[in-house]
């Protein structure tokens, strides 16, 4: 089966095609940076309109890289949770794919593709896939939380960020310090040449009672300082604040996801989301989870920013658990499947 997968929830609009394997097939992404950049974050109207001025030319190329319309199988669309005004676009175009062709139509969750994007096989080199059961840390612009994946298409949330998501947190410090938007990066590359303790800042809600996070502390604490000692002026001084801001983000991310796997009695770890790019983040995890013996699952780069192959390997997922959706299919801002229930009973490694 193959399966062509459209995203459109926030900032990028995407179309992929991803045979049942997770074989990614085509993968066409069209950025929103420079539409968002100069206001420092993701302005929703304008994020529908470009949506709409994109969505048709990244189809065409998706599919046209796959074989053609005539190989898809199934139609798969992101329906939230995300700015319902950009999910829209996507959503009405995968309605009129799957009408116009009479192909099955599947919504997907933005959250579950981003856990399931291990998966997603892009050619030599790929990383191994964990096993089920896994702990999953999905670390966004718009969402960090700790999950427990337990079959298929199906997740329990175990902890989430209470304000700020991660990403968040790190595009307000870049805004702060006047370094551009997205910020994530741009702090990332910084950190590297910097000392991650010249500057002592909060680890923001570090006590393992919780899998929840904070970053309104922490991103409360830069502001302070920057405030008493003004925006660093040498290219040292900015290196270590980034690096010191860093460090105290990822130090708890990791804590707490290493946590989950310990008490959960599961020894996988998968990373996940557009901040699970980071640097500091990936090399944290892996070194905590060296200590612990927990296997470390990181998807390649492209698959771990907003992308419409996961979508569709989730898609095919769903079709073949739930079957496909139909015409009156509808988006959502925030996500109803993955809220905090009841926790799934600990599993041996």
């Amino acid at each position: 089966m193959r399966v062509l997968g459209i995203e459109s929830s926030c900032d990028e609009t995407a179309a992929a095609v991803v045979d049942a394997d997770g074989r990614v097939l085509s993968d066409v992404v069209a950025s929103q940076i420079a539409v968002h950049a100069p206001y420092g974050g993701v302005v929703p109207e304008l994020a529908a309109r470009a949506h709409l001025t994109n969505v048709v030319p990244v189809l065409e190329r998706a599919i046209a890289e796959a074989g053609g319309l005539e190989t898809i199988d199934a139609v798969a669309v992101t329906n939230g949770p995300g700015l319902v005004g950009a999910l829209l676009v996507g959503l009405q175009a995968a309605k009129a794919i799957a009408f116009a062709r009479d192909l099955p139509l599947v919504g997907v969750d933005h959250l579950i593709g981003h856990l399931f994007a291990v998966y997603l096989r892009r050619g030599e080199g790929d990383p191994e896939v964990p096993t089920l059961p896994y702990i999953a840390l999905l670390v966004s612009g718009g969402h960090t939380a700790i999950y427990e994946v337990t079959a298929p298409g199906e997740a329990h949330i175990l902890g989430q960020t209470r304000d700020d998501a991660a990403g968040e947190a790190f595009d307000k410090v870049a805004k702060l310090l006047g370094l551009g938007y997205p910020g994530g990066p741009v702090i990332d590359r910084l950190a590297r040449a910097g000392d991650p303790r010249a500057i002592e800042l909060p680890v923001p809600m570090a006590s393992r009672r919780t899998l929840d996070f904070s970053f309104s502390g922490l991103k409360t604490a830069v502001a302070r300082r920057v405030k008493t000692h003004g925006v660093p002026e040498s290219e040292a001084e900015m290196a270590d604040l980034c690096a010191s801001f860093q460090r105290s983000v990822t130090r708890v991310l990791v804590q707490k996801s290493v946590h989950a796997c310990r008490t959960r009695e599961i020894g996988r770890l998968v990373l996940g989301g557009g901040v699970a790019a980071n640097s500091g983040l990936r090399a944290a995890a892996a070194k905590l989870c060296a200590k612990h013996g927990i296997a470390l699952h990181v998807p390649p780069l492209a698959s771990c920013t907003d992308n419409a192959a996961m979508i569709a390997y989730a898609g095919a997922l769903k079709l073949a658990s739930e079957g496909p959706a139909t015409l009156a299919l509808s988006a959502y801002s925030r996500s109803p499947d993955l809220r905090r229930g009841k926790q799934p009973r600990r599993r041996a490694t």
